[in-house]
């Protein structure tokens, strides 16, 4: 799977966000080290502290089918025409859970931030540097 396919499969997800407050659709896409590529896109709600991101419900469906590590690239889109078409990257919240994925599988996945003209590509590790994890715990 190239990057323009992992791209699109994110935006392709997007299409089905239920963003009706902030109507910023937003579409993830993850890709494991078995070609296997799960999606998610945000999830708002009337309660907005109870939102889901794009990233966590992609992870949240990942791991209930019992995915557990090979994480080697995430992609995260959002509109084209909002926030000046700028390059989107996972909130504070989303590298973490992006992290504790990654390191059940000693990964540091490439994160494709993607805008409309760029596309940002960083290691998890550069967005969430000094990560606490599973391997804080022993």
């Amino acid at each position: 799977m190239t990057e323009d396919d992992l791209i699109a499969a994110a935006r392709e997800a997007a299409e089905n966000s239920y963003s009706p407050y902030s109507d910023f659709a937003v579409g993830s896409a993850l890709l494991f080290a078995d070609g296997r590529v799960v999606t998610g896109t945000n999830i708002e709600n009337a309660s907005y502290g109870l939102a889901l991101c794009a990233e966590t419900v992609a992870i949240s469906k990942a791991m209930a089918d019992g995915v557990r590590g090979g994480l080697e690239a995430v992609a995260v889109t959002g509109p084209l025409d909002k926030g000046g078409g700028a390059p989107i990257t996972p909130c504070g919240r989303c590298r973490q859970v992006l992290n504790e994925l990654a390191q059940l599988g000693g990964t540091d996945p490439l994160i494709l931030c993607v805008g409309a003209e760029e596309t940002r590509r960083v290691k998890l590790s550069e967005l969430l540097p000094h990560a606490f994890g599973p391997a804080s715990l022993d």
